[in-house]
């Protein structure tokens, strides 16, 4: 156990990251910084417990998990995803309810690295995690809408709900400025990355914007007052007497926490080339972070796609970018808190949409959506429902259909072929008895749930036979239902008066069969062969004899 914690723990190649490119790590810090604070105050707001709330989980979380994370690129801190999952929390358990759940979500994920559960997220299969990330794109996306059409009051229990709710409000009273705002700022971006890879426009766009602001009369939101200071840690939100009232909300915290924290690093390195994040180490470092957050009077955090995102096209490659972010967003609360609250709300929606287009991979899509027809499937189903109802619903939906395709393809692949007997040293007559009267087919795949069905149809299709053998060293995998159906298929053919002899089970289907009792009353009249030329030897007599019976 001391050596599984040491491994969770930073070691020197995090450092060694640190020093490859400071000043392009600092300057990505301070672009995600400026991303981060206005997300950081919404979502506080939106949670329930308040901007403060959203600043310091941004600030203290965000530091946290850029230490102790598993990533080089993650950015943490309050997302929408887990507002959504906070909004009941506050209102059935008030605020201390939700520093508890996050307490308790930090100590269940930091139980999840340590029982190295992080790494089985490599398995989700890829159209689930493109699906996913479209869907979180198209959200971000949908997220902006308000803000740039300078929009305050659009409402919506959905993000696209709220998206269309500023549409209808926008035509009855159209503000244009903030609409240009927006695309400039974005096109600035996105035009200046293709000229100047290594030039952060996204600072360029804001800074502009605020000045075009502060110099003409055109009418933009700003994102206004600021709370300054960070609140001094405090114990007394602890409330153990209510901690299994609130377990089932930690759990869905934690999972959300570990999901979307997973799924951001595994979309971060897509955007790399050499970056491969430590998943048990993701976890750990977001058990830490949540763990840390309810000190200070925060909210739950996870990693940040969007922030994330940000991060990696503002050219960041350690941590250092991470832990800047957090350090600038309380150097902003403490002394720039006035400055900051002037800028348009308009140019961080720009941001966050060409951060958007940057974050689909078109071709990717596409390829996935023309290779099959389940791929394609999970894909289009993981993008709806993430963009409908939620993330941990999308992931949920996705994996769940893949696993159906997967085992629709396995079970097909499943044969039930009908081989023909090797003559060797026997007679032409005594082949053409045994082709007559014995048949031999060899099992190839697997022999599970998916299959077994189709299997039991065909086998007891078998007629005018004496002697069925059937070969099983080619079978990949056999479960409790595959040998139920081995065994009702055998006591069909011997309910027929065929002699079924097996050949060729290896030792692992074996225990599997003998333990659920299958084929035990072949086993004690010693029709059980260790391979087919040895079945074959014993079915020949029988053959014969049957045939003999019927001649007399």
């Amino acid at each position: 156990m001391k050596r599984r914690v040491l491994g969770l723990l930073p070691g020197r190649a995090d450092w060694a990251a640190v020093r490859r490119s400071p000043r392009r790590d600092l300057l990505a810090g301070l672009t995600v910084a400026v991303v981060a604070l206005p997300l950081a105050l919404a979502f506080g707001v939106t949670s329930g417990l308040g901007a403060q709330a959203g600043l310091v989980t941004a600030v203290v979380a965000g530091a946290v998990a850029a230490i102790f994370g598993g990533s080089n690129l993650q950015v943490s801190g309050p997302t929408g995803a887990m507002t959504v999952v906070l909004v009941p929390v506050v209102q059935q358990f008030g605020p201390t309810g939700v520093l508890m759940v996050g307490a308790m979500a930090g100590l269940i994920l930091v139980a999840l690295a340590l029982a190295r559960l992080g790494r089985y997220v490599r398995y989700l299969p890829a159209p689930v995690i493109e699906g996913f990330t479209a869907g979180i794109a198209v959200v971000i996306a949908l997220q902006q809408v308000p803000a740039a059409l300078g929009v305050t009051d659009a409402e919506g229990d959905r993000v696209w709900a709220v998206a269309a709710d500023a549409v209808v409000r926008f035509v009855v009273h159209p503000r244009p400025a903030a609409v240009a705002v927006a695309l400039g700022v974005a096109a600035l971006m996105l035009l200046g990355a293709r000229w100047r890879p290594g030039l952060p426009f996204s600072l360029l766009g804001v800074a502009a914007a605020t000045v075009l602001a502060e110099t003409t009369p055109v009418e933009l939101v700003r994102i206004g007052a600021l709370p300054q200071g960070l609140p001094a840690p405090s114990l007394d939100f602890l409330d153990l007497g209510a901690a299994s009232v609130l377990l089932p909300s930690a759990l869905a915290v934690a999972a959300l926490a570990a999901l979307e924290s997973l799924l951001s690093a595994t979309v971060a390195d897509g955007m790399t080339v050499s970056e491969r994040h430590d998943p048990d180490r993701e976890l750990f470092g977001q058990g830490l972070a949540n763990l840390a957050s309810p000190l200070f009077g925060g909210i739950p955090a996870t990693a940040a796609i969007a922030r994330t995102a940000v991060n990696v096209r503002a050219g960041a490659s350690s941590k250092l970018a991470a832990l800047t972010h957090a350090v600038a967003l309380a150097v902003i609360v403490l002394a720039a808190a006035p400055l900051v609250g002037r800028i348009p709300l308009a140019a961080l929606a720009g941001v966050l949409l060409a951060t958007t287009v940057r974050m689909v991979e078109a071709g990717s899509l596409w390829a996935l959506a023309r290779a099959t027809r389940g791929d394609a499937l999970v894909l289009v189903l993981t993008f709806a429902v993430t963009v409908i109802w939620d993330l941990v619903t999308a992931v949920a939906v996705g994996v769940a259909v893949a696993v159906v395709v997967a085992l629709r393809a396995v079970a097909r692949s499943a044969r039930l072929e009908q081989v023909p007997l090797d003559a060797g040293d026997h007679s032409a007559e005594e082949h053409a008895l045994l082709a007559e009267h014995i048949v031999a087919y060899r099992l190839d795949g697997p022999l599970f749930f998916a299959a077994a069905h189709t299997f039991l149809l065909e086998l007891s299709d078998v007629a005018d036979v004496r002697v069925v053998i059937l070969r099983m060293s080619r079978v990949s995998t056999i479960d409790a239902t595959g040998a139920q159906v081995l065994g009702d298929a055998i006591t069909r053919l011997r309910g027929r008066g065929i002699t079924v002899l097996l050949s060729g089970i290896t030792p692992g289907h074996d225990q599997v069969l003998a333990t659920l009792g299958v084929a035990d009353q072949l086993r004690r009249e010693g029709l059980v062969f260790p391979d087919t030329p040895a079945a074959i030897r014993h079915a020949r007599p029988i053959a014969l004899g049957v045939t003999a019976g019927a001649t007399q």
